[in-house]
């Protein structure tokens, strides 16, 4: 028993109250939408903001961890839904649209973005700074163009391609379970030795090659695996629509998950869930709030709400503001008082 004791304290609990979290979200959401007590349009803004977080977290790697800026996430993302799509497409007639026919989809639809990604990142790779930006983000605008000029018999053209939509009571759930896998993936490579050449290429590479490291190896290890899940959360995104448009992976949606990354804090795990969140779900409500004549709005209030939270995290007179009212400190203080009033009481 005391062996059990010693084994629960030693677990960093800290590693995983992101999981923690994710998952009692989403039993309580899931729970609501077998019971039919939750809103339709609630399940489709869960759905969007777990593929927000899957892009955000998997970018991260890239911006945050390896220290390296792209803005072509949205053309592998468009890579993952279409070819995803169209995999699922073909399997509908025999398979139907089930749990089979998605995960093949999405491990496919996923595959294909990662072989793009090694191949794109074996010569961008040697770039480095504005170089690297620019030619991941041609290479997004390459893509959705050529996949929307290719035969219509083939992805739809101009029109987009057909994709089956997914029972919206369980896909959210799903794309949370492709959530969970993602943070699995990225905090475990992270952690281990090899998320520390990582982390050494980031901070000086030229020291890092001086030290054995192979710089080229892991920034194309990292380049994969992020443009990997950028093509699930294509797939899972083709899933929740009926007709896929290259339109919409545009380099306008890169920059948007880039904000993500940047307003969570680049190399927080964490700061990127809760960014991607709240931004899709600011985004979401936007839409629906200003319509008709206000629709024009949209992207000016988004875009003060989004300069306002930078000028919060980043301006030096609000430095000890930030440091008293922080999420981190308040839970502390909440904790202290707790624990100074049962000692108070034991006296």
């Amino acid at each position: 028993m005391s062996e059990r004791k010693n084994i629960f304290k030693s677990v960093q609990w800290k590693h995983y109250i992101n999981y923690i979290v994710i998952a009692a979200v989403v039993i309580v959401f899931a729970i609501q939408s077998l019971t039919g007590t939750i809103a339709r349009s609630n399940t489709v803004i869960l759905e969007k903001v777990a593929i927000a977080i899957i892009l955000a977290t998997s970018l991260g790697m890239v911006v945050g961890h390896l220290g390296e800026l792209s803005l072509g996430h949205a053309g592998f993302m468009c890579i993952g839904a279409y070819i995803g799509g169209k995999i699922a497409n073909m399997l509908e007639p025999s398979l139907g649209n089930g749990i089979i026919t998605l995960i093949v989809a999405v491990l496919v639809g996923g595959a294909c973005a990662a072989l793009f990604g090694m191949i794109i990142g074996l010569p961008a790779l040697r770039l480095r700074g504005d170089y690297l930006a620019i030619v991941t983000l041609a290479f997004g605008e390459i893509t959705r163009t050529v996949i929307m000029n290719m035969p219509e018999s083939l992805f739809g053209g101009t029109t987009g391609l057909k994709t089956p939509r997914y029972d919206n009571k369980y896909l959210f759930i799903i794309a949370f379970v492709f959530v969970l896998i993602c943070l699995a993936v990225i905090q475990n490579l992270m952690r281990s030795k090899h998320g520390r050449a990582i982390m050494a290429i980031r901070d000086n590479e030229i020291a890092a090659k001086a030290m054995g490291i192979d710089v080229t190896r892991y920034k194309l290890l990292v380049f994969t695996i992020s443009s990997f899940f950028a093509g699930i959360a294509g797939v899972l995104y083709s899933y929740t629509q009926s007709r896929v448009q290259s339109a919409s992976f545009d380099y306008n949606y890169s920059i948007e998950i880039l904000v993500m990354v940047v307003l969570g804090g680049i190399g927080s795990i964490n700061g990127s869930i809760i960014a991607a969140s709240l931004i899709t779900f600011l985004n979401i409500k936007l839409q629906t709030v200003l319509t008709g004549d206000l629709a024009v709005l949209q992207n000016l209030v988004y875009a003060v709400i989004l300069i306002l939270t930078v000028i919060y995290s980043n301006a030096p007179a609000l430095k000890s503001f930030r440091e008293r009212y922080n999420p981190k400190a308040v839970v502390a203080k909440i904790f202290k008082k707790k624990k100074d009033k049962g000692e108070a009481e034991a006296k």
